[in-house]
């Protein structure tokens, strides 16, 4: 059986220069082609996300991982996070149903990354129904209503330690409890487990939580982020709304100008491109492989330090 390493040991593990990489269905739906997608666009890390083998993470068979590690290792990728989508549920919905499946499923997430070997093992901030109309702090409701929702985070995050790896935790869309510079800042300090757990900030899906990104909103959050996901978005009106699903180059947030912070402070080795989302397709628009090898394209030329 041929499997990666451990990021932390690799000689070429990243270096100076911020390398990217991308949702691994963004170079296919069959996973082979995915592989050379990435060879093609100039990476050596992918993000494990779903069609993988047709499968998504978590429905793995160990004896697949091993397969999909055998075929990375061949191809000189290696695993930089495995995105699983575990406490990403309702927070409202009780304990069982908002923990119980998910902390199961952990175990065997963590099985599989023991033969893929990523640097991150990633959780989702979990979705607060109702969130838009709350009076005051989302994380602060959470932990008063529902104190069973971050005692199971902290249990993730300990597992995923004792394994070996590291916890993320990446903000969502929609209604996730994690909107607000606050609400990021409460929910990592109630946590209670510094340098056991990082931010993977996803910009424009806290822009889809009614925050937009800008330079101020990363600075609120720069010591929280270990991992940054980007994709264009583009407002339809008054400036602030997002509206638009677009490439990078026509964003209407200030990507270049964050992204450049993000390379210069060193806070995430490995940039994640995402495919434009969260906001409304427009008509005839030229989207996969186009749009990502034109953010691929402006990232690489617009943003310094980039590889």
């Amino acid at each position: 059986m041929t499997t990666t390493e451990p990021m932390a040991a690799e000689a070429d593990a990243p270096g100076r220069l911020v390398e990217l990489t991308m949702l691994n269905v963004m170079g296919g739906a069959d996973f082979d082609e995915s592989i050379a997608r990435h060879r093609e666009w100039g990476m050596r890390w992918v993000d494990l996300k779903d069609a993988i083998y047709g499968k998504d993470l978590k429905d793995l068979t160990v004896d697949e991982a091993q397969r999909a590690a055998a075929a990375l290792d061949a191809a000189g990728l290696r695993v930089y996070c495995l995105s699983s989508v575990l406490l990403g549920g309702d927070a409202t919905a009780g304990e069982e149903a908002f923990a119980g499946q998910d902390l199961a499923d952990l175990d065997h997430v963590l099985r599989l990354a023991e033969v893929l070997r990523p640097r991150f093992v990633r959780l989702l901030g979990a979705q607060l129904p109702g969130r838009r109309e709350l009076d005051g702090d989302a994380v602060e409701h959470v932990r008063r209503e529902h104190p069973y929702v971050v005692p199971a985070y902290r249990r993730a995050i300990d597992a995923i330690a004792d394994a070996g790896f590291e916890a993320t935790i990446e903000n969502e869309a929609w209604d996730c409890m994690l909107s607000t510079t606050a609400e990021f800042r409460g929910f990592f300090d109630a946590l209670e487990r510094p340098g056991a757990v990082s931010l993977t900030w996803d910009a424009q899906n806290q822009w889809a939580t009614g925050v937009k990104p800008t330079l101020e909103v990363y600075e609120g959050l720069r010591d929280l982020i270990a991992f940054y996901h980007v994709k264009g978005g583009r407002s339809d009106g008054d400036g602030e709304r997002l509206d638009l699903n677009v490439a990078l180059e026509e964003a209407s947030w200030p990507v270049a100008e964050v992204t450049q912070r993000i390379v210069d402070d060193g806070v995430s080795p490995v940039i994640c491109l995402n495919p434009p989302s969260h906001g409304r397709p427009i008509d005839g628009y030229e989207y996969g492989d186009a749009v990502t090898t034109r953010d691929l394209a402006f990232l690489r030329s617009a943003v310094r330090g980039i590889a």
